[in-house]
């Protein structure tokens, strides 16, 4: 298991379903929670209509029997007063939760007070010292009254001053059910207020069905269930494909890269796709680094060979001479010996600087004046002419001089009469130019002069000419130090060598 998801494919397989997942959980929940919203607002809406309805007919004096909305069809229908007391209600209507009473029978209303003054004028009188022989202005007297009770009523029912026959504004909701004929539903019940002219403040709770809702949120969360365990099936699947054909190319660099390192043969190269994807740019990356090492590698092994080729030289002549001196010591040639024996050291010690600069030893970082070491290095070299202005640059001292000495060896050997060094600031740079009189080098092999053990001249001997590693070890020391050597034409015909390094600060 580890295995597995330790695996690229695996991971963006499984993190593209969880995100996939999440994203349609979340979506799907919106979804429901509106839906049912719409719906519960339509019930509503329904059910507002229904009461006002009825509210409308209350308000026009139609009496309890004869109200159209109460035969059950359009749903349960409850009439409450003042006290809430139930004044009327469906037909068939057996229960009912949700509204302002569980009462399903009707009780009968108390006398509206209209009603009791012209029932009997006695018991007004008796009821009531204040009651005079005008029925009239008793009349308005009771009806004030009525009108106050009212009000109070409204204050602690919907907060709204109504006139008779008015119907207020507001509409509250609820949720509840209520069975009708044997049928239990759930139901979304709107409560309207009417004020009446001979009943009092009424209060009227209609309900409309949820069913629908109910249905429509079961039946959308029955398909979600069913069809987002299918889809993210789908999406990790189509992510798998997908992945694992971005990925292919990837295993094949991944198995041409083992197969080169088992087989050792860096002339290899791993696939390339033809795509212009992050993918092909690791692959041609891969196949740079893979040449990069070749070369590397390669000049390596040349070195190794051309290193062993002129150790030979001087250690056969020093043996030979040797052998010679041990049969017949008269016959020693100590000069030759002795020549000999400094030839392999400074052979021996440039092989040890070269090594030390392939394997990236960064120079030290003193002050040096490139005037004075160059002043330094002239001194007891026939020919040499220097003319240096003040040029400081940071480095080793030791490598810069090694620098100007395979720079002024070189131009000795070559010169007919005359070598001049000049250093001079230019700009941010030091530049020393180191310039002979000899025949010069051709343009074609200024810059194979400094490969190593490369000497331009086949037929020199090694006496005169050295091994060839001179100019190859002053350039690797002018690039670690930040700077360039080239090789050109100088003003008298010979060759022009210019080191340039940035001066110090």
């Amino acid at each position: 298991m580890s295995r597995l998801f330790g695996s690229v494919r695996a991971r963006a397989t499984l993190g593209a379903t969880l995100v996939v997942a999440v994203a349609l959980v979340a979506a799907g929940t919106a979804v429901l929670l509106s839906l049912r919203s719409n719906l519960i607002g339509e019930a509503g809406t329904q059910a507002e209509r229904s009461a006002r309805a009825v509210a409308s007919e209350l308000a026009a004096r139609t009496p309890y029997d004869t109200l159209s909305g109460l035969d059950g069809d359009d749903g349960p229908v409850q009439i409450v007063d003042e006290d809430r007391k139930l004044v009327a209600a469906s037909e068939d209507l057996r229960r009912i939760t949700g509204t302002a009473t569980t009462e399903v029978t009707p009780q009968p209303s108390a006398p509206a007070p209209g009603d009791d003054d012209d029932a009997d004028d006695s018991d007004d009188s008796d009821g009531s010292d204040d009651a005079g022989d005008a029925g009239d202005a008793g009349d308005a007297g009771d009806g004030d009254n009525a009108d106050d009770a009212d009000d109070s009523d409204d204050s602690e029912g919907s907060g709204e001053s109504l006139a008779p026959g008015e119907i207020a504004r507001e509409t509250t909701f609820s949720n509840g059910s209520a069975t009708i004929d044997g049928d239990a539903e759930d139901y979304r019940f709107a409560a309207v207020e009417v004020e009446t002219h001979d009943r009092g403040r009424l209060t009227v709770h209609a309900g409309a069905p949820l069913a629908a809702e109910h249905s429509a949120v079961n039946t959308s969360l029955t398909v979600m269930l069913i069809g987002l365990p299918l889809l993210l099936g789908v999406v990790g699947g189509v992510t798998w494909l997908v992945t694992g054909r971005a990925l292919r190319p990837v295993e094949g660099i991944r198995r041409e890269m083992a197969a080169i390192t088992a087989s050792e043969d860096l002339a290899r190269r791993v696939p390339e796709p033809a795509t212009h994807d992050e993918i092909a740019r690791l692959a041609r990356t891969t196949n740079e680094t893979l040449a990069a090492l070749e070369t590397s590698v390669e000049r390596q092994r040349r070195f190794v060979a051309d290193a062993s080729h002129e150790l030979r030289s001087p250690i056969a002549s020093l043996r030979t001479q040797l052998e010679v001196a041990a049969a017949h010591p008269e016959l020693l040639d100590l000069d030759g010996a002795v020549e000999d024996t400094v030839r392999l050291q400074h052979l021996a010690a440039d092989l040890l600087l070269l090594a030390r600069l392939d394997a990236g030893e960064r120079p030290a970082g003193t002050p040096v004046d490139l005037a004075a070491l160059a002043r330094e290095e002239a001194t007891g070299r026939t020919g040499v002419t220097v003319d240096a202005e003040p040029a400081e640059v940071t480095g080793s001292r030791g490598q810069l001089g090694r620098v100007l000495a395979n720079l002024l060896d070189n131009a000795r050997r070559h010169a007919r009469e005359r070598v001049t060094v000049t250093v001079r600031r230019e700009g941010t740079w030091a530049v020393l130019k180191v310039a002979d009189d000899g025949d010069g080098v051709a343009e074609a092999d200024r810059e194979r002069i400094f490969e190593r053990f490369v000497r331009l001249d086949a037929a020199r001997s090694r006496d005169d000419g050295g091994a060839g590693l001179g100019l190859a070890i002053a350039r690797d020391v002018a690039v670690r130090h930040g700077g360039t050597l080239t090789a050109g034409a100088a003003p008298a015909g010979g060759a022009l060598f210019e080191l340039r390094l940035p001066l110090a600060g």
